[in-house]
């Protein structure tokens, strides 16, 4: 009788949370059907948003993969003074309201800030363009990722990086043909989740970059403008970032299915022992 109960309960309260968890998103796809969503999707406020927030968040990602992966693998293979305060610099962002992080690009980069009047006096201007949109973006997105390659890693048999250095290849081959092989799915998993991020970023983009159309107006801001002036057009742009944060969990899943086992073929070991 108390197994019942309880498997009731757990029942009940499973029900309740996938229930308050899955109306709010169904609710907009009820006010917002297929037809409806491809008309918005053509209005002018709709396209001029996703062409930013998409261009924005690409080269945002470029960024983060190009600086955060060789980071984290600078912070999961080696120990040394300050490590750990490298990584909670990494985390900061994570856990700083996104109001703060915009007024803190503003305090760096604003036309009086630590960096940006330097820029300013050579004629770069950085608040309220759409680089502003980029460097937002990647400031509140790449803790994601670098945290999800540290993971990555992490994880990886050390004895097979130290067969590789030991066949002859150097560091930097050994972390092309080695290491990034067996961290790919995890790198791709923690893109993903940075991609999504990036998209969904609101309170640092609008307080760096303000909300010009076709300049600085992602998709949230758009969302924001026309909350009180079309409120059909903001339930298709939610709509929209829904339909794509599916995708992106979607492919954040089929990712797991990629990432290989640890291990390497005998000839990619062969093929590292050249000079």
């Amino acid at each position: 009788m108390r197994k019942a109960l309880l498997a009731l309960c757990y029942f009940v309260a499973t029900a309740v949370a996938l229930a308050f968890l899955a109306l709010p998103i169904l609710a907009i796809f009820v006010h917002v059907p297929p037809g409806r969503l491809i008309d918005q999707v053509s209005n002018p406020v709709v396209t001029d948003a996703l062409i930013v927030s998409f261009k924005t968040t690409l080269i945002a990602q470029a960024l983060v993969l190009l600086f955060g992966t060789p980071t984290a693998y600078l912070l999961a293979s080696r120990r040394f003074p300050g490590r750990s305060l490298c990584v909670t610099l990494v985390e900061l962002p994570l856990v700083l309201p996104p109001a703060v992080a915009g007024i803190g690009l503003l305090a760096a980069f604003g036309r009086f800030g630590l960096l940006g009047s330097s820029l300013h006096s050579v004629g770069v201007s950085l608040p309220f363009t759409q680089s502003a949109v980029t460097i937002a973006v990647a400031f509140v997105a790449s803790p994601l990722y670098v945290r999800q390659a540290i993971a990555a890693f992490e994880a990886i048999d050390p004895n097979l990086v130290a067969a590789s250095r030991t066949l002859g290849a150097g560091p930097a081959r050994t972390f092309f043909r080695v290491v990034l092989p067996l961290a790919r799915g995890s790198l791709a998993a923690g893109e993903a989740l940075a991609f999504a991020r990036g998209l969904g970023e609101f309170g640092a983009t609008i307080m760096f970059a303000g909300s010009l159309q076709k300049v600085t107006q992602t998709l949230p801001l758009a969302i924001y403008a026309e909350f009180e002036v079309n409120f059909d057009v903001t339930l298709a742009i939610s709509a929209l970032l829904v339909l794509i944060s599916a995708a992106l969990l979607i492919s954040l899943k089929l990712t797991s299915l990629w990432q290989p086992s640890e291990q390497i073929s005998p000839s990619r070991f062969a093929r590292l022992s050249w000079s």
